[in-house]
């Protein structure tokens, strides 16, 4: 039998089209608002010292919003926190700009467009941003992002005693590439685990490898159309719960043929 990896939820992030933050999609998973199809708003990276800021791309931005809005949540402070960043890819419109060049007769790249393409590249800037030194992990594992993204924050809880906050996240790639990846936007979510319970925490969660289940699905069809559209949000049914402050059992999707069980328990 597979062990099950346990930690508490101290703050949650969301940025996905028409839900800009935690507490508005909060109120539209209870059901107490309507969700509208509106495009993702990415604020500023404020964080970061001017000249960074003004290079970063909509991951960046998305992936530092995401980081800050968990961690104000729970009061955490930002330089201590370890950290696991995961994606399904990299930034989809850097990657399109350096093919373009490529495909052209001047090929010279950009340093900075260069830096900014690779997939590190947002907890890099996190590193800049909060002046961390703490550990950091980058992951990609296509569509299982998430799920790979969480058993490692997981296990860095375990091992460590640490409080780890995860942020998962994707952006749109444009034409011809978004054929092959057709990510509508950008979207994603970031939640600060630790390792026992405190003032702060919202929910006991529980994951155990090793399932086969098929994942589980929203009911309403237009968020569960964000959940299949975009790997960072297959846990919108766990978020669901949360926001239901409800216990529930939730398939994830992770590697091909294989799940991760979630059992959430509100405080």
């Amino acid at each position: 039998m597979n062990r099950a990896l346990t930690a508490w939820i101290d703050g949650i992030g969301l940025i996905a089209p028409g839900l800009p933050d935690w507490p508005s999609a909060a109120a539209v998973l209870s059901g107490a608002q309507p969700w509208r199809s509106e495009p993702s708003v990415l604020p500023a990276a404020a964080l970061l010292p001017p000249a960074e800021r003004r290079r970063a791309s909509r991951v960046i931005r998305l992936a530092l919003a995401l980081g800050q809005q968990a961690a104000a949540q729970a009061g955490a402070d930002l330089a201590q926190l370890a950290t696991v960043f995961a994606a399904s890819g990299a930034d989809g419109h850097n990657c399109h700009a350096l093919c373009e060049q490529l495909a052209g007769d001047d090929r010279q790249i950009s340093p900075t467009r260069f830096h900014n393409s690779v997939h590190n590249a947002a907890a890099g800037y996190w590193g800049i941003a909060t002046r961390s030194m703490a550990p950091c992990q980058v992951i990609c594992a296509y569509d299982g992002s998430l799920g790979a993204g969480l058993m490692d924050a997981l296990a860095q809880v375990a091992l460590d005693d640490r409080s780890v906050l995860l942020v998962c996240y994707d952006s749109e790639y444009p034409e011809p590439l978004h054929a092959k990846r057709p990510l509508p936007d950008a979207a994603g979510m970031a939640w600060l685990l630790a390792p026992r319970r405190s003032g702060a925490s919202l929910a006991q969660i529980s994951v155990t490898p090793g399932g086969q289940d098929a994942p589980t699905r929203m009911q309403e069809a237009a968020l569960e159309a964000l959940r299949a559209q975009f790997p960072s949000l297959r846990a919108l049914p766990a978020l669901d719960a949360l926001a239901r402050r409800s216990t529930a059992d939730v398939a994830l999707d992770y590697l091909p043929g294989h799940s991760l069980g979630l059992r959430l328990q509100p405080c």
